[in-house]
């Protein structure tokens, strides 16, 4: 009996990717500090977040114990369970703020959209993992028709940030898959001529009344936000202008710990979200934000290199993705709160306030560790 708890203790603390396991304790004690200093010791969200640490860590360490194996036997289920409940958000959805985006269990109000950034990349990894032999334009077309699907669902509710987030997960894993790079610079040449006409036209596009009909109104607002926040500065573009204050306010060596004056005299909206990156900078200046970057980049390069080492092609796949996911986190949430990109409602990994996109980043961290661990039994030979 005790050989055989020991035995799983062994299994389980092997399970860890030791390099990735190190970075992201480090990205939790930094989350909490900056938590602290957002929301105060009295406020019921700093305690939370560390119940939000403390459950995402038990769920990373329960997907690391499975082998690649056992999770791709779950990847069909786990997809087609997904796309009902956006089904079910579009037909019996709460709305809240114009959106309709939660399904009300009555004991538990989830988001289906958020598990459908891990669903996405494993069912095209497993798809691509399966046919991977013979791979055809078919291929690609029945794993576009995969990543429109829930696009199109999440979009519907709507929710832009989420549906753009997902889309980009997804075609990661078509694109490592084999998709050609030429069929992709037309799209590129037509992307930036959309952009360079949008800049053109912006005061007309941007006037009052104007239809863009393939955006809601909030949608055009953002953008429109996005080229002049100065057009409504106590309003839509209050967000955008005061980030950018509280992270040029910082200088290069921060105004101090719990010192930040734009965050602690409320000037900061959503500051323990989407724009936490902003109490960040504000205290800690440019040499705290270079550091966070690199911290960042020691992260990206460590699911790099697990993607590298990956043993299977639904591993490879799949941990590029999830590499991809963090890229993309990263490099939306900072260019939104830097006043570059749009505000998409991405938060930071890490470091955000928020149980569900916690959870998603520990499971999707957790799946690494198992690619990563993950060594293939030999035959033995005849």
């Amino acid at each position: 009996m005790m050989d055989h708890f020991m035995r799983w203790i062994f299994r389980a603390f092997k399970a860890f990717d030791w390099p990735l396991l190190l970075i992201l304790v480090l990205f939790g004690i930094l989350g909490m500090v900056v938590m602290h200093s957002a929301v105060g010791d009295t406020d019921g969200r700093f305690v939370h977040q560390g119940r939000n640490f403390l459950l995402a860590f038990m769920v990373m360490w329960f997907v690391a114990l499975w082998t690649p194996s056992q999770i791709m036997k779950s990847v069909i289920p786990f997809y087609v369970l997904g796309c009902l409940l956006l089904l079910a958000v579009e037909l019996f959805g709460s709305t809240s703020k114009g959106a309709t985006r939660w399904l009300d269990l009555g004991f538990l109000r989830i988001q289906p959209s958020e598990m459908m950034k891990l669903c996405v990349p494993m069912m095209l990894a497993w798809y691509f993992d399966k046919y991977r032999s013979d791979l055809r334009i078919r291929d690609f077309i029945v794993a576009g028709i995969l990543l429109l699907i829930p696009f199109a669902l999440i979009i519907k509710q709507p929710d832009l940030g989420t549906a753009l987030l997902v889309f980009a997960t997804g075609f990661c894993v078509i694109y490592f898959a084999g998709l050609s790079f030429k069929l992709l610079t037309p799209i590129f040449i037509i992307g930036v001529i959309f952009l360079g006409l949008i800049l053109y036209f912006e005061s007309t596009l941007c006037a009052p009344g104007f239809d863009w009909v393939i955006l809601h109104e909030y949608q055009k607002t953002r953008v429109c936000t996005l080229l002049d926040p100065n057009t409504d500065p106590l309003g839509k573009g209050f967000h955008t202008i005061q980030g950018m204050i509280a992270i040029g306010s910082g200088g290069l060596y921060g105004k101090g710990y719990m010192m930040g004056t734009q965050t602690h005299l409320d000037f900061i909206p959503e500051r323990t979200t989407d724009f936490i990156f902003a109490v960040f900078a504000e205290e800690f200046g440019l040499y705290g934000s270079v550091l966070l970057l690199i911290m960042y980049t020691l992260l990206i390069a460590r699911c790099f290199a697990i993607t590298m080492r990956a043993q299977t092609q639904f591993g490879r796949l799949l941990a590029g993705a999830l590499t991809m996911m963090f890229f993309v986190y990263v490099f939306v949430n900072m260019g939104m709160v830097m006043g570059i990109l749009p505000i998409v409602g991405v938060p930071l990994p890490f470091m955000s306030y928020g149980g569900t996109a916690l959870v998603t980043l520990g499971i999707a961290s957790g799946l690494l560790m198992s690619i990563s661990n993950y060594k293939p039994q030999r035959k033995p030979e005849l």
